[in-house]
């Protein structure tokens, strides 16, 4: 039996354990991670009104968590010892001289609680990641009243420190910024960054120098009004990245959403009853664009034609990817819309795309409910070979884990996997599986924050500002871990874009998020751990993209095989490393190693050692001119 909740006029299915099982496992978890026992209080309830109206939220009310502080457990639930798995080294660093901006503290528009994501680029190919933030915009700024906030560009300088060059690399952005992607769209060598924002879009072109110039005009995927998440894949195989770009809400800021006008569908909007921003229910949405890689620095939008217009009804997107989720070597895309059915087009060939969204089981979760889902982590976390995808949603509902039965087949496993209820107080953005401990197995990572601040105001359980989550995959089967007192897993922010990658390239996957109105957040991994690991710079030949994206390579070693994806996007408003990592737990040796390059090629090579970063050129092998980053 279950229970039956109406909002915004679309109907959907809670069950008893969703509903009433959040305390109870809560209690046995933490319990078990000697973690401080959450209570419980009573919630005003709904009266029969939806949990939202007008907003994002897709589930209904659940009762308060709190921990034996009286914190919300989004802002608590903290433990004095246990295993410290990331330190937040902004400070030392240098990142944190940066801010990031958006709107007003009160945030009356949903335009001022999106918030903006990262990107981890090699702009000046010397093999260490550098860090690219989105910065948002003001009401100020916007009217020419105000200078504009920056994105900032930290340049690795190989010593632990970042420094900011944006303004000599000419990417300030200085629009109202949400997403980025990283791609090398000309296949000339050099990583690329591609900029969504309220307003046109920028295209920035790597020149080589260390500088940029924005082209999205010249190259046509300027677009305008509102795009979110983006993702660079090969779709039809001609060597070429290709660029999708989520549209969210049609959005005016002369005439913003307030409740009564035009541009909301609802004369009110509520979040439990209390007044709050309207949106994304009740605003018109913004399409999504495709745009196909003439190979001449330009690109036709070829969204209808290929079947991914979202044009009947229209969603709203806030993250995609390009991965093949069915095998067969072409890259399929997924689509994370909030409030609203997500979307799965399989890769037919021929430049064209199915909707397999309702059939494939990722449209909804596992109650038959729309999500309001914002990131997209995708990987391998069973090791049969197939991609399993995970997304974050907003706080009264969890986070579904979507397992690859094979062929595109997905199963909702959050319940199943224990993971479900921990997660519903918290508001999920960026988030992706990584192997923080080098055990081989994927672990996953979620930045939190919501998007009301009125939430610090009553007794919801929840909060503005929220800490990461973590769950350690135990052989196939994930676990929270606990949030030590004074490490990055008890930060709290109003965090949003999340990104890691071996920043310091010692062979620990760290972890960069984007926090709104604040400084960000780089998570270092300090992990005690002594397993072992390898990781590939891939570099594609003639008929596949130059920077490998869409390639897959699979690693044998410690008695399982492991896979690997070359992508960009998926976390919200992100992306992450481009290079494949493996942890290898206590092997010292790699059994096999089996690279599938976008072009259809499948090449093995043998690596000499582990606890090293190769560089492998298509057809060619480990590069002698660099064979190993830890030389």
């Amino acid at each position: 039996m279950g229970l039956r909740i109406v909002h915004s006029g679309v109907m959907g299915f809670l069950t008893e354990k969703t509903f009433f099982g959040l305390v109870v496992l809560l209690l046995s978890a933490g319990a078990g991670a000697q973690t401080p026992l959450p209570v419980t209080t009573p919630v005003p309830q709904d009266d029969g009104k939806a949990a939202s109206i007008g907003g994002m939220s897709t589930s209904g009310a659940h009762a308060a968590v709190l921990d034996e502080e009286h914190r919300p457990i989004t802002a608590g639930g903290f433990v004095k010892d246990g295993p410290v798995i990331f330190q937040n080294v902004a400070e030392q660093t240098g990142l944190a001289k940066w801010q990031h901006r958006m709107g007003t503290p009160e945030k009356q528009f949903i335009l001022e609680t999106v918030g903006s994501g990262v990107g981890l680029i090699d702009y000046d190919n010397d093999g260490w990641l550098d860090i690219y933030l989105v910065n948002g915009s003001t009401y100020e700024a916007e009217s020419g009243k105000a200078a504009a906030p920056h994105a900032a560009l930290f340049h690795n300088n190989h010593d632990g420190t970042f420094t900011d060059v944006a303004a000599k690399a000419g990417v300030w952005n200085d629009r109202w910024g949400f997403g980025v992607a990283i791609g090398d769209y000309d296949n000339d060598g050099w990583a690329d960054i591609y900029v969504t924002n309220y307003g046109k879009n920028r295209l920035f072109h790597n020149n080589h120098d260390g500088t940029f110039t924005d082209v999205a005009e010249k190259a046509g995927v300027a677009l305008g009004n509102w795009s979110t998440g983006p993702t660079w894949g090969d779709y039809d195989g001609d060597g070429r990245l290709d660029l999708f770009v989520p549209g969210y809400v049609h959005y005016d800021i002369a005439k913003p959403p307030i409740p009564g006008s035009s541009a909301v569908a609802f004369s009110t909007c509520q979040f439990r009853g209390v007044k709050v921003m309207c949106g994304p229910r009740g605003l018109a949405p913004e399409p999504d664009h495709l745009f196909h890689n003439n190979g001449d620095g330009t690109f036709t939008d070829v969204s209808v034609k290929a079947g991914v217009a979202d044009s009947s009804p229209t969603y709203y997107g806030l993250a995609s990817l390009f991965v093949d989720l069915n095998g067969d070597g072409k890259l399929d895309l997924v689509v994370a819309n909030d409030s609203t059915p997500n979307y799965l087009y399989l890769n037919k060939s021929g430049g064209v795309f199915e909707n397999d969204s309702y059939a494939s089981g990722y449209a909804l979760n596992e109650n038959g409910r729309e999500t309001a889902s914002m990131g997209i982590a995708a990987g391998d976390y069973l090791h049969n070979g197939l991609i399993d995808l995970y997304n974050t949603v907003f706080s009264d509902d969890y986070n579904p884990l979507y397992r690859n039965d094979g062929d595109a087949n997905f199963t909702d496993v959050s319940y199943a996997q224990g993971i479900a209820e921990p997660t519903i107080p918290f508001l999920g953005w960026g988030t992706v599986f990584l192997d923080y401990d080098n055990d081989g197995w994927l672990d996953l990572l979620v930045a939190n924050g919501h998007v009301y601040p009125q939430v610090d105001d009553v007794g919801w359980g929840t909060s503005w500002k929220q800490r990461p989550l973590l769950f350690r995959n135990a052989g196939g089967k994930f676990e929270l871990v606990p949030a030590v007192k004074g490490s990055g897993l008890a930060e709290v922010a109003a965090s949003r874009g999340l990104a890691y990658g071996d920043l310091f390239n010692d062979g620990r996957m760290d972890a960069v998020v984007n926090n709104m109105d604040a400084a960000p957040s780089l998570f270092r991994n300090v992990a005690a751990t002594a397993n072992h690991w390898v990781a590939f710079r891939l570099v594609g030949g003639p008929k596949s993209p130059r920077d490998a994206i869409g390639a897959t390579v699979f690693v044998t070693a410690n008695g399982f095989r492991q896979r690997a994806d070359v992508l960009s996007g998926g976390s919200f408003a992100s992306s992450s490393d481009p290079r494949p990592h493996f942890g290898l737990g206590s092997s010292t040796k790699v059994d096999k190693v089996e690279i599938h390059w976008p072009s259809g090629t499948v090449e093995s090579i043998v690596v000499p050692r582990v606890d090293a970063i190769y560089s492998v050129t298509e057809g060619k092998g480990i590069d002698a001119d660099k064979h190993a980053a830890k030389d």
